[in-house]
């Protein structure tokens, strides 16, 4: 939990640094996302938050479902759908659209 922690302390002030703020998002039937970060144009960003680079399938397999159940519930879709990994060698964009960046490469 401290590298999601940290994590999600980083976003938020990126977002801030943009005008947007940091949110978190679970449903009533436990859908949940570690972040969401909200700009004041309306636009939003799904991240979910892994420390090892084992656990970037499961979170992007997350990502594209939580991304249909909005799109089902004609509800505003996600601009970006990210896993911020600890341990990743690169940034990169896989084939289903999510967006893969180790925290190292975040900045505002």
């Amino acid at each position: 939990f401290l590298f999601e922690a940290l994590c999600e302390r980083d976003l938020k002030l990126y977002a801030q640094a943009l005008g947007g703020q940091l949110y978190h998002y679970q449903d009533y039937k436990n859908n949940e996302l570690d972040a969401v970060v909200q700009l004041l144009d309306g636009r939003w960003g799904a991240f979910e938050i892994k420390l090892g680079a084992h656990q970037i399938d499961e979170a992007a397999e997350k990502l594209v479902k939580m991304q249909s159940l909005f799109k089902q519930n004609q509800g505003p879709e996600p601009t970006v759908l990210c896993v911020v990994c600890g341990i990743s060698n690169a940034a990169y964009k896989r084939p289903d659209g999510v967006y893969v960046v180790p925290i190292t490469a975040l900045k505002p």
